[in-house]
């Protein structure tokens, strides 16, 4: 099994660029075959609720919707830090299919004693 990898992520669409390339990295990993977890936390913590991964950020980026929905096909999850999400009164009935509440504990959980690659944005 390829080793696990965590890709942080604490910005929303107030800089889509930055959502596209931490989308793609997690993309790459969790099609590898890697074992995939986003931590999304801040204003990250919207883009897992429904309908609001939308939108291109630049020339020739891929559709942020499609990003979603190839991470999903893939396997990949997300671990939302709840204090972030409560704290922007987020309704938890919207969160899409892969996504669940957790914070630091369910994350160091989630990697295990394996570790994992991580990356931060």
């Amino acid at each position: 099994m390829a080793g696990k990898a965590v890709i942080s992520l604490t910005t929303g669409l107030e800089d889509p660029e930055r959502v596209t390339v931490a989308f793609l990295v997690a993309l790459g990993a969790a099609e590898q075959g890697r074992p995939t977890l986003m931590f999304l936390t801040k204003e990250a913590t919207r883009l897992v609720t429904e309908g609001v991964a939308t939108g291109v950020a630049c020339e020739g980026c891929p559709p942020l919707a499609d990003l979603v929905a190839r991470y999903a096909a893939a396997g990949g999850k997300y671990m939302v830090c709840p204090i972030c999400f409560d704290s922007r009164k987020l309704d938890k009935s919207t969160l899409i299919d892969n996504a669940e509440l957790g914070g630091t504990v369910p994350m160091w959980q989630w990697i295990g004693d394996e570790g994992a690659t991580t990356f931060s944005y």
